[in-house]
């Protein structure tokens, strides 16, 4: 009996703001006073027209409407004040964010590229594997890839391989292999030769059966990876088996963890052949729908078998087929915000109207773009109910911090036809006090969405990157390349939720570059270095596995330390504070060693 296997679930934005302004912000001067005078500063202020908004011991911020620095200086030229400075903005700042244009104009980076250094390893297409993508098929409209390198199967159940059976496949791609082309987005391995096999059927499901095959078409193609954003519940021997072969024959296969954001293991990504991939965002941190399998099973603990590395895949710009993804623009009489588009193309540009959360209708919204707060209904029932107050367009904004992605519903879930948008709650109060907006919802050949389906793709092209360079490797040698040299992240070591942590593609190229491909897909030996204070001593924890000499190097900044039993443990103790890099090699041996991890003291 075939075992049915569904796409994973998405949390899919499929709207991007693409570029962002800063609003006009009222003007703040911190004013440093000593705390017995502060109440005459107060009533400057006050009699100013103006607000206390910090008092704290030494100094207090105060915000006086409408007037500039320069004022605020005269205002507050007093002989109880020591110091009038500007009280500087600040905003949450993500680790990695996407480089700033539409890419309907010019060529945006993802943020996954930054995070997982492709940016900094150059790809050579002479010698990188064909990746075989198995999915819905990649749209031939858009001209974000090298169409010259791209071939496929067509199959008599879900039709051309070059026509889309919705954007998920097209998405896909694009993080693997979107061409440097100087528009849209570019891809891990930019151009990469593709092979695409469209396994999914008009109802977006398909069989362990048609997988299987897949692997085998993978193979005829010449392929060397596969990259499968999919999964469902239960194993099969007969699919296991197909990708068992193709790893033997010297390739790699990747599949997604899932997206329930639990601990149950999807199929074929539980498969020991398989890599299995999380995701996680742009701040470093953990998807909170990346699945997390134990690593355990029938008794018997195998790595392979749970999470062994995750790639970003929360907010991932990528391709869509043509003009199937919207971007927003949202301005008003204070200046541009930045916006998600939710729906419906369109342009309104009215006087605003707050309707608070939206939860009835109310006819003073008639003619004008309603401002409504995230909260108790669906974002459909809000711009419903814009809308039949005779609201010609909807600004939801969030209500934490942060952009607001969403959508109003699939097909004719959606009957709102108004444009609407979604705003940052840190926008809020400045959204509030306009009096009028526009807002304006386009065709967009890119999008977001988020999910182990879009970290699955990205570690594929990093994988083909990194191959590109070191041809000579197996899959099997790529895949502890990239396990071995993996960012940790969340708890030290490896966990169910990251693995080894986020695909890093400088250190995996450095690796190879260092230790070789090795000898028959072997193990990497891999570490964890973690800083501890015990009172004034300072600790570099050290543990590492998959060393295969009775005894191990160590070294601290590139000098040995000691020969030390290969226990799994070391403890070493550093006598001044600073940065010390550290690294393990097999005794007597300067290649076999992992990846050096550095540690930091402060104090």
């Amino acid at each position: 009996m075939q075992k049915l296997i569904k796409i994973a679930p998405l949390a899919i934005a499929v709207a991007s703001t693409l570029t962002f302004s800063t609003t006009a912000q009222a003007e703040r001067v911190i004013l440093q006073v000593d705390n017995l005078n502060k109440g005459i500063i107060t009533a400057i202020t006050r009699q100013a027209g103006g607000e206390v908004k910090v008092d704290a011991d030494g100094f207090i911020a105060v915000e006086v409407p409408g007037k500039s620095f320069e004022e605020l200086k005269g205002i507050f030229n007093n002989p109880h004040i020591q110091l009038v400075e500007k009280d500087e903005l600040r905003k949450p700042m993500a680790l990695f964010n996407d480089t700033a244009g539409n890419p309907m104009q010019t060529q945006v980076t993802p943020y996954a590229v930054f995070q997982s250094q492709a940016n900094q390893v150059s790809f050579n297409p002479a010698t990188a594997p064909k990746v075989c993508i198995i999915d819905s098929g990649l749209d031939r409209s858009n001209i974000d890839f090298d169409w010259g390198s791209i071939t496929g199967d067509n199959d008599s159940g879900t039709g051309s391989w070059d026509v889309n059976g919705g954007p998920h496949g097209t998405h896909v791609a694009g993080t693997i292999g979107a061409a440097n082309n100087g528009v849209g987005v570019v891809g891990m391995a930019p151009g990469v030769k593709m092979h695409i096999i469209k396994v999914f059927n008009a109802e977006g499901w398909g069989y362990s059966s048609d997988l299987a095959y897949a692997a085998q078409k993978c193979s005829a193609a010449g392929a060397k990876i596969i990259s499968m954003s999919l999964g469902g519940g239960g194993s099969n021997t007969t699919e296991s088996n197909a990708f068992q072969n193709f790893v033997n024959a010297g390739g790699l296969v990747v599949a997604a963890a899932g997206n329930d954001g639990n601990n149950v293991r999807s199929y074929p990504a539980g498969y020991p052949s398989v890599m299995m991939v999380g995701a996680n965002d742009n701040n470093n941190a953990i998807a909170s729908f990346s699945q997390f399998p134990s690593c355990t099973a029938n008794g018997k603990t195998d790595e392979n078998i749970c999470v062994e590395i995750t790639a970003g895949g929360v907010d991932t710009l990528s391709t869509y087929p043509a003009g199937m993804a919207t971007t927003a623009a949202l301005s008003t009489n204070l200046g541009p915000f930045a916006s998600s588009a939710m729906e419906n193309v369109g342009n309104a540009n009215a006087a605003t109207f707050f309707m608070g959360t939206a939860e009835s209708t109310n006819a003073a919204a008639a003619g004008k773009v309603c401002l409504i707060d995230r909260g108790v209904i669906s974002f459909h029932d809000k711009v419903k109910n814009c809308q039949l107050s005779g609201g010609v367009g909807a600004v939801i904004i969030n209500n934490v911090a942060g952009m607001l992605y969403a959508t109003l519903g699939e097909g004719t879930a959606n009957t709102t036809s108004i444009p609407a948008v979604g705003a940052a709650f840190e926008d809020r109060a400045q959204l509030l006090a306009s009096t009028s907006a526009t807002i304006t919802i386009g065709g967009s050949d890119y999008g977001l969405m988020s999910g182990t389906s879009m970290a699955t793709p990205a570690v594929s092209g990093i994988a083909a990157l990194v191959w590109s360079n070191h041809p000579t490797c197996s899959g099997a040698q790529i895949r502890s390349a990239l396990k071995a040299t993996a960012k940790d992240s969340g708890a030290a070591g490896k966990d169910v939720y990251f693995g080894y942590g986020i695909a890093q593609a400088k250190a995996a190229n450095d690796y190879l570059l260092q230790n070789g491909c090795g000898g028959g897909g072997t193990t990497a030996i891999t570490l964890t270095a973690t800083a501890q204070m015990q009172g004034k001593t300072r600790y570099a924890n050290l543990s590492w596995a998959n060393a295969t000499t009775s005894n191990v190097d160590i070294y601290r900044n590139g000098v040995k330390i000691v020969t030390t039993a290969n226990d799994g443990s070391h403890r070493d103790s550093p006598t001044v504070k600073g940065t010390y890099r550290y690294k393990v090699c097999n005794a007597a041996s300067t290649t076999a060693c992992s990846v050096e991890k550095s540690v930091t003291f402060t104090k």
